[in-house]
C-alpha cells in the first residue's frame, strides 16, 4: 500500500520506517526543508536505536523517501497519517491542535479518491470530529474517511514497540477505512498483534487513559518512596511486593525524580483541562500533575541535604540530562528542574550525558559539559546521578571515589546498592532508602 506521513519528528518518523519495513511505499513530508534535506543525506534527527539503520535500509530498498512536496505523495496515498506536535498551548495548558488542523486543510485539497485520513498524533477527545468537519468544510466533494489510530512508542524501544505491539487501537466505524487499516497492519498478523477496533473518540480517549494510568503509577511508586524514607523500608522491595501481583503488574514502578518527556507531561495536562472543562474533572490526574510538578525540586533539595544543607559555592557533577535512557530527548527533564534548583542555592553544575549534550546545552545556561563521566566527576563535591544510561550502572567506583572532593552520591535512580556504597566510604544517599 502507499502511505504519506505528514510530519517527519519522532512518531512520523520512526511509524514511516516502520510501515517501510513491512513492505508499504511510505513517503514522509514535512514543511522544515532542513530537516528533509538532511532526512535525505541520510542524518537522523533524533536519537533512537536502531532508527539509523531502519531508515537507511529502506530508502535504499525503494520503499521509503522524504520530501517537502504535498501534492504527489497525497494524491496518490492509500493512507495519509497526520503525524505532527500536539504541544501545550501558552496560557491554559490545552493540547495545541493548530498543527493538526493545518495539516487537514493542506491534505484534503490534495487527496484523489477514497483516502484514510489517520490521526496519529495524540489529540484530545472529539479531534477526529474536528479534523472531519474542517475537511469537509473545505472540500466538501472529497472522499474520505477520518480515524483514530493512536501511537504508544516508548522512545528507547519505539521499534520494537510497532513491531511487536500490545494492541493496535483504530477509531472508526467506516468499513472502507476498517479494510485498509487492516490491510496496512496485516503484516503484524503473524505476531497475533490484537487489533482494537473502536469509536474515533473512545479510541481518543484510549490514547490519553493510558498514559495517564501510567503517569499515575510512576507517581504513586514516588510518593511511596517518600513514605519509606520517613518509616526506615526499602521502596524497591515494595515495589516488587506490590508488582508481583499480577493485577498491578511490575511496570513503571521505579522511583526516582518524577516523569517527564514529551509524552506524560503534556498529556496528562491536556486530559486535566478537557476534563474541567466538560464539568467532569479527574482528580486523581490533576494530583498527579501536581505531585509530579513538585518532585523534581524535591529532588533538588534531596542533594542540597545531602551536602550537609548548602550547595553554595560546591561543584555538583550530574550524570544523565535527557528524560529517560536511549534517547536525547530533553523535553520536561527532571534535569532541567534540579539542575536550576542546585544553581538557584549558589552551586556551580557540570554534566555528562552520552547522547543529550547538544540539545541539552540550548536548555541549560551556566552549567559546564564534561567529555565524559569521570572528567564530569573529577573535582566535584557530590555526584547527583539523574538518568540511568547503562553506561553509569557500573562505574569504576574507586576511580568515583578518588576523582570526587568528597564521596558523595545521590543516586536518583537507585541504580546502585546502599550497603555496598556505604562499605566503599561513599556518603550514599538514593531514593525510598532511608
Amino acid at each position: 500500500m502507499r502511505v504519506t506521513m505528514i510530519g517527519s519528528g519522532y512518531v512520523g518518523l520512526v511509524s514511516g520506517a516502520c510501515f517501510a519495513d513491512f513492505g508499504h511505499v511510505v513517503t514522509c513530508v514535512d514543511t522544515d526543508a532542513s530537516k528533509i534535506d538532511a532526512l535525505n543525506r541520510g542524518e537522523i534527527p533524533i536519537f533512537e536505536p536502531g532508527l539509523d539503520d531502519l531508515v537507511a535500509k529502506n530508502v535504499r530498498e525503494g520503499r521509503l523517501s522524504f520530501t517537502t512536496e504535498l501534492a504527489g505523495p497525497v494524491a496518490s496515498a492509500d493512507a495519509v497519517f497526520i503525524a505532527v506536535g500536539t504541544p501545550t498551548r501558552r496560557g491554559d495548558g490545552h493540547a495545541d491542535l493548530s498543527y493538526v488542523y493545518q495539516a487537514a486543510r493542506d491534505v484534503v485539497a490534495k487527496i484523489d479518491g477514497f483516502t484514510v485520513i489517520v490521526t496519529k498524533s495524540t489529540v484530545p477527545v472529539g479531534t477526529g470530529d474536528e479534523v472531519e468537519r474542517i475537511m469537509r468544510e473545505t472540500r466538501p466533494d472529497a472522499d474520505f474517511a477520518v480515524v483514530s489510530n493512536p501511537e504508544f512508542l516508548r522512545e528507547g524501544a519505539a521499534i520494537g514497540d510497532f513491531k511487536r505491539p500490545d494492541r493496535i487501537v483504530i477509531g472508526t466505524e467506516d468499513e472502507r477505512a476498517r479494510g485498509v487499516m487492516e490491510e496496512l497492519y496485516r503484516p503484524l498478523y503473524l505476531n497475533a498483534a490484537p487489533l482494537l477496533f473502536t469509536q474515533r473518540r473512545t479510541s481518543e480517549v484510549i490514547k490519553y487513559a493510558a498514559n495517564a494510568y501510567l503517569a499515575m503509577k510512576i507517581t504513586f511508586i514516588n510518593e511511596m518512596a517518600d513514605l519509606c524514607e520517613a518509616v526506615g523500608a526499602n521502596v524497591q522491595e515494595v515495589a516488587r511486593g506490590i508488582g508481583l501481583d499480577n493485577r498491578i503488574g511490575g511496570k513503571f514502578l521505579h522511583a526516582g525524580p518524577g516523569f517527564g518527556g514529551s509524552c506524560f507531561p503534556k498529556d496528562t495536562l491536556a486530559l486535566m483541562k478537557t476534563a474541567q472543562d466538560l464539568g467532569s474533572p479527574l482528580r486523581i490526574v490533576e494530583t498527579v500533575v501536581a505531585v509530579n510538578d513538585q518532585r523534581k525540586r524535591a529532588m533538588a533539595r534531596k542533594v542540597i541535604a545531602a551536602c550537609g544543607g548548602s550547595v553554595r559555592g560546591k561543584r555538583i557533577a550530574v550524570l544523565g540530562l535527557a528524560f529517560k535512557p536511549n534517547t536525547d530527548d530533553m523535553r520536561e527533564a527532571p534535569s532541567l528542574s534540579i539542575i536550576a534548583v542546585l544553581q538557584d542555592a549558589g552551586a556551580d553544575v557540570v554534566a555528562y550525558d552520552p547522547e543529550s549534550m547538544e540539545p541539552a546545552k540550548a536548555l541549560l545556561s551556566g552549567v559546564s559539559f564534561a567529555a565524559d563521566a569521570y572528567s564530569c566527576i573529577e573535582g566535584a563535591d557530590a555526584l547527583v546521578i539523574v538518568t540511568e544510561w547503562d553506561a553509569f550502572r557500573a562505574l569504576d567506583l574507586d576511580r568515583v571515589k578518588t576523582g570526587l572532593r568528597t564521596p558523595i552520591v545521590v543516586d536518583l535512580r537507585n541504580i546502585y546498592r546502599s550497603d555496598d556504597m556505604r562499605r566503599r566510604g561513599f556518603e550514599y544517599s538514593n531514593v525510598g532508602n532511608a
